[in-house]
């Protein structure tokens, strides 16, 4: 697990600091980061979106499911997980340094935003009846998916590294 050695802990705001070592105790030993606080287990909220996304190719009536897909935050995803440390992922948020919190739901709030825009763009296709269209959008909407959710993976194992707003736009942009 990671020391006090791995963290610089001199960015931290010292309103944070008590808490965030004390839940790095806490978490020590499960599967949420003690760099972070932050726990990957999230990311799968994601992932059902992405391969639903990658299934409308070859069954356009997956589209259905895949609009009735809704953002859930970090917290709301584990209040309904059945992730082990469920719990201590929903306390111990309220104590990830905002260093980490600011990029990470900066990250997820692109993705937020990216999901039901592809969503229209790949319905329009499949409602028109261009299953090129509909296969090219699901793609590049998963690829910037994919792009979007190894930047939030980064930040949960300890990157401090925050999107630019060029990269949102490039992200968000067709």
């Amino acid at each position: 697990m990671a020391s006090d050695d791995d963290i610089d802990l001199s960015d931290i705001p010292e309103a944070e600091l008590e808490g965030f070592l004390r839940f790095r105790e806490k978490v020590d030993g499960t599967n949420i980061s003690s760099q972070t606080l932050l726990a990957t287990d999230y990311l799968n909220h994601f992932n059902e979106i992405v391969m639903l996304l990658e299934m409308i190719p070859s069954m356009p009536e997956i589209i259905e499911e895949a609009k009735a897909w809704e953002p859930r935050s970090y917290q709301e995803h584990f209040r309904d997980s059945s992730f082990s440390d469920a719990e201590l992922a929903v306390e111990a948020y309220d104590h990830v340094p905002s260093k980490f919190r600011q990029p990470f739901e900066d990250v997820v709030a692109t993705m937020n935003k990216l999901v039901p825009q592809s969503l229209e763009r790949i319905d329009a296709a499949v409602q028109a009846g261009d299953t090129d269209a509909a296969a090219a959008a699901a793609q590049d909407a998963t690829q910037r998916l994919h792009t979007l959710m190894e930047r939030a993976s980064a930040i949960i194992h300890g990157s401090t590294r925050a999107l630019e707003q060029d990269e949102i736009d490039s992200l968000l942009g067709y």
